[in-house]
């Protein structure tokens, strides 16, 4: 509450005048440069739903476009992009984007799962823009709820659900002529890595490998909260399931080990950054527990990429998936203090050092896949 000065309460008491107050100093800029007349109107916007999210990214996709990042400002030729909504089999209308190259065939198509409160439209775009300037083609959709699919931002009432949705959008690409043959691999980061190993459960024989970056197989405790306090929200979720009264700590913060590519994330305007949901919260927990206790049915070809200073993912987790996989074809490759976000939020040659790792075991794996002509 805030505090109110007991001289100027009574003075309002006895009905006499006040000296006027000075005039407040103007708020400080959220992002320099920037029109006034749009920062007040994206500061301004309800999210919680997909119009207004879809009104926000469009006016502000130029200002995300131009900040100093390597993942935005590295230049690739001969890279076409396609956005499209698309409703799927539950009526819901899903936003999906790709990457591909122009002028030379595929070698295999990249089926890429964002992470929790993420978007296909940011830094995902520049990850994607690098695999795709490699020769593969990528695909990504935002989940419902999230980014610029429908759905009330942030709220994943079944992560059963959600997986569903993105096997039958990642369904329809690979069940196209024109990408049928070739072969075809799961990518997902943090929240995203279990969205993978999800669809890899329900689709054991159906994918030729995985990339796995931060993967949610167990949220590190420094940020799931205390047992008690666990038991309060499961209860409570099944009467306020979408209220928001999750504690968090500051997820960005966490995850960026640079500074200033931790401030670069305020750009990624229509990033759920709000407490979780207790529903979502409940999910996601339940989700990491299940993955945790099947680490062992892991049978495709696999690359683990992780940060031994994560703190939101716990990289012991990555250690375990790997040591109880069944597949022979596992890799595990571990970055020395690199915190969560190793594609995002590291310098700039430890950012393109991952990517390198990626795509070298993409190159082997899919020139095993493809027929030679």
């Amino acid at each position: 509450m805030p505090h109110v000065n007991a001289k100027v309460s009574a003075v309002a008491a006895t009905g006499m005048s006040a000296v006027p107050a000075a005039a407040a100093p103007p708020s400080p800029r959220r992002w320099e440069g920037v029109d006034p007349a749009l920062e007040r109107m994206v500061l301004r916007a309800c999210l919680d739903q997909a119009p207004e999210r879809r009104r926000v990214r469009e006016a502000f996709k130029d200002v995300q476009l131009s900040i100093d990042h390597c993942l935005f400002k590295a230049q690739y030729s001969d890279i076409g992009t396609k956005e499209s909504y698309e409703r799927n089999s539950r009526g819901v209308e899903i936003f999906s984007k790709c990457w591909f190259p122009e002028n030379h065939r595929m070698k295999a198509i990249v089926c890429l799962c964002h992470g929790y409160g993420d978007t296909c439209t940011f830094f995902l775009d520049g990850i994607a823009r690098k695999i795709a300037s490699a020769g593969y083609g990528v695909f990504a959709l935002d989940y419902p709820g999230f980014g610029l699919s429908e759905g009330l931002h942030g709220y994943i009432p079944s992560f059963d659900t959600l997986v569903d949705d993105v096997a039958e959008h990642f369904a329809k690409i690979k069940g196209n002529p024109e990408y049928r043959d070739l072969p075809s691999f799961l990518f997902g980061q943090s929240m995203g890595g279990a969205v993978a190993l999800k669809i890899h459960f329900k689709q054991p024989k159906d994918w030729n490998g995985a990339i796995l970056v931060a993967p949610m197989c167990k949220i590190s405790d420094d940020v799931v909260p205390a047992w008690p306090v666990q038991q309060v929200l499961i209860f409570m979720a099944k009467l306020l399931p979408k209220e928001k009264l999750v504690p968090q700590k500051d997820l960005a913060e966490l995850a960026f080990r640079e500074k200033e590519k931790q401030e670069q994330c305020s750009y990624n305007v229509i990033a759920y950054k709000d407490k979780p949901r207790l529903r979502t919260a409940l999910e996601m927990l339940r989700t990491t527990q299940e993955i945790e206790s099947r680490l062992q049915e892991v049978s495709l070809p696999i690359i683990i990429l992780h940060g031994e200073a994560d703190l939101v993912t716990d990289p012991g987790v990555s250690k375990d998936l790997y040591e109880k996989a069944k597949t022979s074809d596992k890799t595990l490759r571990l970055y020395k203090d690199a915190y969560h976000a190793i594609l995002e939020g590291e310098p700039d040659e430890g950012i393109f050092k991952v990517l390198d790792d990626i795509i070298s075991w993409l190159d082997q794996h899919a020139a095993k896949e493809t027929p030679s002509s």
